[in-house]
């Protein structure tokens, strides 16, 4: 792979097959780019709208030999307009204040306290799936990279911390890398995750930029079903982005 950032081509090695984490019954692949490559928010960027995402830092993309139903998903900011029922989440959540914590600056208090929530929300959300203890610094490998522009939204309510939208900014908009919140109590039915997207959407608007990239969308898996509640959507298959989804032929 070459990029106008880069110096020399990129190297890709394809990971050992291993079973689905959204697929029952089946087994995965992933396409990483070499680890040892350099890395920066530019070639990032040129990675990302070529279907790719990161955890940590390390830039992956789903590369399964008798799969292809991962299939990475942006919503244009632009023309994004919100459905009644995201109205209704964007008004009941209006006295929500939300401040930017860069990863760079961030103080220790702050990283603390946004870890409490998260292992509340882990252990809340993710119980026996490998997740349901982390310690600090898993926490901090899987959300952060040294080369990235990542930054931690806080969502707080009466200086409460509520939520937090780990957010890395790329050269053509905003990519939503991970989303965690009050799992219980008062805020249980204030839809926040909903809330986070439809903020992350107007920041990116607010911004000038184009997208919101929201990672992989997958006909057949509930848990990812609930993307297309966000248009319009653009779906990269085919070695390009469609406004439509791929037809169910493409896995076959």
């Amino acid at each position: 792979m070459q990029s106008e950032f880069l110096q020399k081509p990129m190297n890709l090695y394809l990971s050992a097959e291993h079973d689905c984490s959204y697929l029952p019954e089946r087994q995965a692949n992933s396409l990483f780019v070499d680890p040892e490559a350099s890395m920066n928010t530019g070639i990032y960027s040129e990675l990302i709208q070529q279907g790719f995402r990161r955890s940590g830092s390390h830039v992956y993309t789903p590369y399964c030999k008798k799969c292809h139903d991962c299939i990475p998903v942006r919503l244009e900011v632009q023309k994004f307009c919100l459905s009644r029922s995201q109205k209704r989440c964007r008004n009941k959540n209006q006295s929500i204040i939300v401040t930017a914590q860069d990863v760079a600056k961030m103080d220790p208090l702050s990283q603390t306290e946004q870890f409490h929530l998260y292992q509340s929300y882990i252990k809340s959300r993710h119980t026996d799936g490998g997740m349901d203890n982390p310690s600090m610094d898993s926490y901090l490998d899987f959300l952060t990279s040294p080369w990235s522009h990542t930054t931690f939204f806080e969502f707080r309510e009466s200086d409460h911390l509520i939520a937090v939208a780990v957010t890395d900014i790329v050269t053509d908009g905003l990519s939503a890398v991970y989303t965690f919140f009050e799992p219980a109590g008062a805020f249980q039915k204030r839809s926040l995750g909903i809330y986070s997207i439809l903020w992350q959407a107007q920041e990116a608007r607010r911004r000038g930029l184009k997208w919101l990239y929201l990672g992989y969308w997958i006909h057949g898996c509930q848990k990812m079903s609930y993307k297309d509640n966000y248009q319009p959507l653009e779906y990269f298959y085919n070695h390009q982005w469609h406004p439509t989804p791929p037809p169910l032929s493409l896995s076959e």
